[in-house]
């Protein structure tokens, strides 16, 4: 219950729906047990005195006690689901929300398909308990409170005879119940890892395809959804085991109260109507308690879905505003200091990405950074995004420390084009907004043909309105790229953060985006990263980084006599004789 109420948290918003329910509940609680006593009376005053009147009067009591207790049903179970369904809806918010704003830490070690499985299916299985399970179990917990007050009330000495086997009863419930929650836990892991699995094969469908891997992955699939299954059967046997026991001591417990209260009739001590009453009572309670006890499975269950979400609920993001957290100065200026910055990936504690690494770069200067991979080029970009703070030195952007900067506004000033462009399932024209969404058609026409993306896409069937596909599956790798170029058009940053922009496209492309990245380039600070000869020469200056520093800084021409390395890169991978100049080339 601990764990299950951080998520009944999310009923505080509608004390009033929750209200209602409850009293729907406890209307049709008390109208179920007002038929014991509609029943004795029936007995009683009507069979066993031979009054038709009374038996008229009898039966038409218990008629009007079936139609409150089907009115009481129906906002019952409209009121409860409709709890469970907002309930869920919210949870599903709280929990994406928190996601996305969790870092790129959380991500290295938590699989995209796991979290896919606790938004849809744990929360599923919360939608269950909450807009069924939870009302079953406050409707019996009612009838199992008021039915026991009832037996009392009828006859006492048969309430004791029921009350010594409640222990009996209990414990294996609170026994196997406990063991069920730890299969639930491991259930829904399974669960998730055969989602996680699916999700990674088809996104990949080509190269599995291209590489006739299809035979390894069913098999591999097979084995996660038969581990799945053997995890299920295990919880849904102990689930079986709990419910026949229970079962089992009820109604044994049952026969024997019928066996003595019978003996009581015949000795005169108690009335027909009296031992029909308590039976009634005791088949209520009975029922009750068979009801919470597979509840009960459910509820540990639910226990063990909860355990997930309230893991990434509670997840903490490493990097977070500062409380009180200081402003970039306007209008920006796009200045880029990296001061003695020394990084480690906290999956990689034991090697530095960067060490004692400084950078100046002025505002609308273009700097290239060019080493070997693995030299710690990508983690510049990482660093000044903010995805990650140093172990030690500091990052600055227009003279603020970037720790003691709100994220969001930070990354508000920049824009990047990533080597492997990302495309949203939806439209050419809601792809390049996704930089800027407050901007109008015209802005994202003209950010289009800048990146030379203008021509291709209104080619599409619907132009600018036509759908991408998933990750952009509908273009070239050529077409994603100038998508994700203009996308950064649009957003008219300060700094622009260029990850081997070009790479993905042919001289007549390249050659149209070069013109456009330079109008975009100009007038803004520019970090990048390239290969590519013709990016690298129109730099005003290239950072050489190996083993994550900076071994030599200059123009193209002094780096290619100043730094072997440099003139190394260059032969192996421009792939074309060493130019002198800019004007050669």
């Amino acid at each position: 219950m601990k764990i299950l109420r951080r998520t009944l948290g999310f009923l505080k918003p509608y004390k009033k729906q929750v209200f209602y329910a409850l009293t729907a509940l406890a209307i049709t609680a008390g109208s179920v047990l007002a038929l014991g006593q509609g029943l004795r009376v029936l007995i009683d005053g009507g069979f066993s005195s031979g009054d038709p009147d009374a038996l008229n009067k009898s039966l038409l009591a218990l008629l009007g006690l079936s139609i409150v207790m089907a009115v009481g049903g129906y906002f019952r179970f409209y009121m409860v689901t409709w709890l469970g369904e907002r309930v869920v809806a919210d949870l599903r918010n709280a929990v994406f929300d928190r996601v996305l704003r969790l870092d790129p830490a959380f991500f290295e070690i938590t699989k995209t398909g796991e979290i896919l499985s606790r938004l849809t299916t744990d929360t599923a299985l919360l939608q269950s308990i909450i807009g069924s399970s939870a009302s079953m179990a406050l409707r019996n917990a009612l009838m199992l409170v008021g039915g026991i007050g009832m037996m009392v009330i009828t006859n006492a000495k048969l309430t004791a005879l029921v009350l010594l086997v409640v222990p009996i009863v209990v414990i294996p419930i609170m026994t196997i119940g406990r063991r069920v929650r730890v299969l639930s836990r491991h259930s829904q892991d399974r669960i998730a890892d055969v989602g996680s699995f699916a999700e990674e094969n088809l996104n990949a469908i080509r190269t599995v395809q291209a590489f006739t891997h299809e035979g390894v992955d069913r098999r591999r699939f097979g084995d996660e959804v038969r581990n799945a299954f053997d995890t299920a059967i295990q919880r849904t046997q102990l689930r079986g085991v709990l419910t026949a026991v229970v079962i089992l001591l009820v109604f044994a417990s049952i026969g024997v109260i019928l066996w003595v209260g019978g003996n009581d009739v015949m000795q005169g001590a108690i009335t027909g109507g009296e031992l029909a009453a308590f039976v009634f009572y005791a088949t209520v309670v009975a029922f009750s308690v068979g009801i919470i006890s597979e509840v009960y499975g459910e509820l540990q269950r639910a226990a063990g879905a909860t355990e997930r979400l309230v893991e990434l609920l509670e997840a903490e993001p490493q990097i977070s505003p500062p409380a009180s957290p200081v402003a970039l100065p306007e209008p920006p200026q796009g200045r880029v200091v990296f001061d003695n910055v020394t990084f480690k990936y906290p999956s990689r504690p034991n090697s530095a990405a960067l060490q004692n690494f400084s950078l100046t770069i002025e505002p609308g200067q273009s700097v290239a950074l060019v080493g070997p991979s693995g030299a710690g080029k990508s983690t510049v970009f990482q660093l000044l995004l903010r995805f990650y703070d140093p172990q030690a030195g500091h990052i600055l952007l227009d003279g603020v420390d970037l720790s003691q900067a709100d994220p969001q506004a930070l990354r508000q000033r920049m824009a990047l084009v990533p080597q492997d462009p990302v495309i949203f399932g939806t439209s050419g024209r809601e792809n390049i907004r996704y930089g800027r969404p407050e901007a109008g058609d015209d802005d994202v026409t003209q950010a289009a043909r800048d990146a030379a993306a203008h021509d291709f896409i209104t080619a599409l069937p619907d132009g600018y309105d036509t759908f991408l596909g998933e990750k952009g599956l509908r273009l070239s790798g050529g077409q994603k790229q100038r998508i994700s170029i203009a996308r950064a058009v649009l957003r008219n940053p300060s700094v622009l953060l260029l990850d081997e922009a070009t790479s993905a496209l042919d001289s007549e492309n390249e050659r149209l985006v070069q013109a456009g990245l330079e109008r975009l380039m100009q007038g803004r600070t520019t970090l990048i990263i390239a290969h590519r000869l013709a990016t690298v020469i129109n730099a005003d200056r290239i950072a050489v980084i190996e083993e994550g520093r900076i071994v030599a800084t200059g123009t193209h021409d002094e780096l290619l006599t100043t730094s072997p390395l440099y003139k190394h890169l260059a032969e192996l991978q421009f792939s074309q004789p060493i130019l002198a100049g800019k004007e050669d080339a």
